[in-house]
């Protein structure tokens, strides 16, 4: 273990607290997004909201997510990763805590949009942050373990809605959100820039230069397969939890609010192994096929967890499909940094994530509106083709260029 943890019990200083500040942002995003998945029952009965329009929520927090993605990556490179970071953990932080004050679908989606302006600007923020701290030999690691977080808050979040959901309600919960924003304020105070945005940045972010040789084809490539991506991702995930709590005769697996919190804690196990070790085997070995392998796994589970009507086997599964289903996340991390250069790096991560990120915004809400009709298990298999074509479309990527090779004009 000593051996295996050497990497980081050697780090500097800066490099511990920068993990440390990634990793707590994301890990707070991360337990946002469960606590509304596992009160979507209740809110839905409360507004009287039909599945497609509670897909349509996370639809409207996925668009605003990649607008603040793109807005907060341009603000990353023109006034630093750490102010970018902390503005946008305070707005999404806040934001939450306004959902549990809403009384209508057109407030809670307003609420939703603003959750979403927030989250968007913190991922590009923090991931540069990351990856400009820590060299390239232990980069997958490093970003690997943040991302290792978003599976710590989303237990973080199942635990605190089976704590709260039954004794104070579905408002309570969000209310709960309003706790990232003290973390915003250490990492205000605490965090230092990386050397490499203090000596390269300028004032002057030209990001027409994504869309041009030498940057376009890697622009493009990053930003359809994380679109095809996104969509399994928050088509499954969004969803999973109602599935599983959803009575058997509407074509869940009837655990209950409870005992599906208890089984997302338990997946989240395997989410946070897939995390760290895909970091792990992207030194080791390659960033672009350790990618690949984790989205083709994933399609393959899908169909399986999908229609597994044993409790004893859906347990076994749950762990394993968040290995592959979530801890791919990883690779995009690292993969987008190291395509794009400093002075532009937030801008285009921003970017080809959001972009992305706005594209499969239509995920959550075609989930819902395909169940209403095929059944929720036949709607979730629609991810699988989406994980196949993020898989298809990553064979695309080119080994990254030194930033002394790349020209930004």
């Amino acid at each position: 273990m000593k051996g295996i943890l050497a990497w980081l019990t050697e780090a500097s200083r800066d490099q511990k607290r920068t993990i440390v500040a990634a990793s707590l942002c994301w890990m707070l995003d991360s337990m946002d997004v469960m606590l509304y998945s596992l009160v979507l029952g209740p809110v839905q009965r409360d507004l009287h909201l039909s599945a497609a329009m509670s897909g349509a929520m996370v639809s409207v927090m996925l668009v605003s997510a990649a607008v603040g993605g793109i807005v907060f990556g341009w603000y990353a490179d023109r006034a630093g990763r750490v102010r970018a970071l902390s503005l946008g953990v305070l707005i999404y932080s806040v934001s939450t805590a306004l959902c549990g004050f809403t009384h209508s679908a057109v407030q809670l989606m307003g609420s939703r949009a603003l959750v979403g302006l927030g989250m968007g600007g913190e991922w590009a923020s923090g991931a540069a942050l990351v990856a400009e701290t820590w060299p390239a030999q232990h980069r997958g690691k490093a970003l690997g373990l943040v991302q290792g977080s978003w599976a710590i808050g989303f237990a973080l979040g199942a635990a605190l809605v089976a704590l709260v959901l039954p004794h104070f309600g579905w408002r309570a919960v969000f209310f709960a959100g309003i706790a990232p924003a003290l973390v915003a304020l250490w990492v205000q105070r605490g965090i230092r820039e990386p050397e490499a945005w203090r000596r390269e940045h300028t004032p002057t972010v030209r990001m027409g230069a994504l869309f041009r040789r030498p940057l376009g084809r890697a622009t493009l490539v990053c930003a359809t397969m994380n679109a095809a991506s996104l969509f399994a991702w928050w088509g499954l995930f969004t969803w999973l939890p109602r599935f599983l709590s959803m009575p058997a005769a509407r074509g869940g697996r009837g655990l209950g609010i409870v005992l599906t919190s208890e089984w997302t804690i338990v997946m989240q196990i395997g989410t946070f192994l897939g995390y760290v070790s895909f970091g792990y085997a992207a030194d080791r070995f390659s960033r672009k096929f350790t990618y690949i392998a984790y989205l083709v796994a994933a399609a393959a589970l899908v169909p399986a967890f999908a229609f597994v009507r044993t409790p004893g086997v859906l347990f076994i599964l749950c762990p394993v499909i968040g290995f592959f289903g979530t801890g791919f996340f990883s690779g995009f991390a690292v993969i987008a940094s190291e395509l794009f250069p400093t002075p532009l790096r937030g801008s285009a991560m921003g970017f080809v994530y959001n972009i992305g990120r706005m594209i499969s915004a239509i995920a959550p809400w075609m989930i819902g509106a395909v169940s209403e009709n095929a059944g929720l298990g036949w709607a979730l298999c629609l991810t699988s083709g989406a994980f196949l074509l993020a898989a298809v479309i990553a064979t695309g990527l080119r080994p990254a260029r030194s930033e002394e090779a790349i020209a930004v004009s």
